[in-house]
């Protein structure tokens, strides 16, 4: 650190989860590898700038197997995602290295394909059109966005794409409630303890329908879901055992809505609080014209991301990162929130430009680990924040700002709630409808 820079700033508070950019600013300049304490009581070493923040989410000294970790006692089993270990669920493609990560990666991603990505298109939007109906319905004219919107769709539409049968959906959805400490308004934080139970709900679930799935394969009804297609899966005789397969849809799902859940909030209040911005979207949207909606996505994810920082990495040896010494076991965390703002690779990264051409953020990782399902959430965005833009067309933000709560967290950064108002009757339809 520069010995000139003063005071380092207060991290993980209230004040720095409301808004943590001033003090990455802070760092990026003064201490771009900065060794701190997290709130679970880990030490790590946090890297803020692009050019260190990419290379080390490429370099295969930075393992993501947790057997790496030099951990202390007080601090055993706090790193990675709460619950998975004790669930059994660590087996999965964020917590392993080559070549189990080729095998697996392999695997998986011949049931991930961009076809049935695209395929998945027009379900997505019924979904997207069904809980603005729901909005419309309520006939107030205000909506919780992340609860009513946000929040369901990235739900609803991963357990279509596993292949969770419909009547399990809205178990689904208390579930993953529970997961990001996510509960209906007026229900306060929910029990302690509770993200724990939900992931061990939903091990013991995704297990035996796991297996209900594997006895109908043969049959002709067999589904053609991400579930099957996992199931079915192999290269060179080698197969997912059930465990392993458990443990990727755990992933999907953890991955596949909390991602797009902040994406989608954070992505409408970023453009709430730009309405120069939003305006040449939602005119360009209404010509039909959706040419400037990839772009748009691609600003969002940079300027205020659903991931502030990428999962958890161990150095397997001694090694150098931005001229500070990194202990074999230290634990190292890349601040893809503070990278995607430094000044060094953007222009003017503090300000919003949907049209921005170069930008090669890093909101969905880098190298071997990049996000699997990146395409499913940008996907999902796109359609959220058009339809939201065209069947919504005054919405607008209903609370101050500065009242706004965000979650406390390592990993994802989101609103807890986004209260909207609008105007019921100037909605214009669904597509089709």
């Amino acid at each position: 650190m520069d010995d000139r820079a003063g005071t380092p700033p207060t991290l993980f508070d209230w004040e720095f989860a409301s808004d943590p950019y001033p003090a990455y600013g802070w760092l990026r300049e003064h201490a771009p590898v900065y060794r701190t304490t997290v709130p679970s009581g880990v030490e790590a070493w946090l890297v803020t700038r692009y050019a260190e923040a990419r290379e080390a989410l490429a370099d295969g000294r930075l393992s993501k197997n947790p057997v790496h970790h030099a951990e202390s006692p007080g601090a055993r089993g706090k790193t990675g995602i709460p619950g998975e270990r004790s669930a059994d669920l660590m087996t999965h493609l964020l917590n392993i290295d080559p070549p189990d990560h080729t095998r697996l990666r392999r695997l998986v991603s011949k049931a991930f394909t961009p076809r049935r990505v695209a395929e998945f298109e027009p379900r997505v939007r019924e979904l997207a059109d069904r809980f603005v109906d729901g909005m419309l319905r309520d006939g107030t004219g205000q909506a919780d966005l992340i609860h009513e919107f946000a929040f369901p769709l990235p739900i609803y539409a991963i357990c279509d794409l596993l292949g969770v049968p419909a009547e399990d959906q809205d178990d689904f959805r208390d579930w993953a409630g529970m997961m990001m400490r996510h509960v209906k308004p007026g229900q306060g934080g929910g029990p302690r303890g509770g993200v724990a139970r939900a992931v061990k709900r939903i091990r013991t679930y995704l297990v035996e329908l796991i297996e209900r799935k594997r006895a109908t394969l043969g049959e002709e009804s067999a589904a053609d879901d991400l579930i099957s297609g996992l199931i079915r899966a192999s290269d060179h005789g080698e197969h997912l055992t059930g465990n392993e397969a458990a443990a990727m849809c755990f992933v999907l799902l953890f991955a596949g809505f909390e991602t797009t859940v902040n994406l989608i909030g954070n992505g409408m209040h970023t453009l709430f609080r730009h309405p120069a911005q939003r305006a040449a979207l939602q005119q360009a949207l209404a010509r039909g014209d959706h040419a400037l909606l990839d772009p748009a996505v691609e600003e969002l994810l940079r300027y205020d991301g659903p991931v502030e920082m990428a999962t958890w990495r161990y150095a397997t040896r001694p090694l150098t990162i931005g001229g500070r010494p990194i202990a074999a076991g230290d634990p190292v965390l890349v601040v893809l929130a503070a990278a995607d703002r430094d000044p060094a690779r953007f222009d003017a990264p503090g300000t919003v430009d949907l049209a921005r051409r170069d930008n090669p953020h890093l909101g969905y990782g880098h190298g071997i680990h990049y996000c699997l399902g990146a395409p499913l959430a940008r996907l999902e965005a796109r359609t959220a924040f058009a339809t939201l833009l065209t069947r919504l067309p005054d919405l607008r933000l209903a609370a101050d700002p500065a009242e706004l709560r965000w979650r406390g967290g390592l990993i994802m950064r989101g609103l807890r709630t986004l209260p909207v108002a609008f105007t019921p009757g100037t909605a214009p339809a669904a597509q089709g409808k």
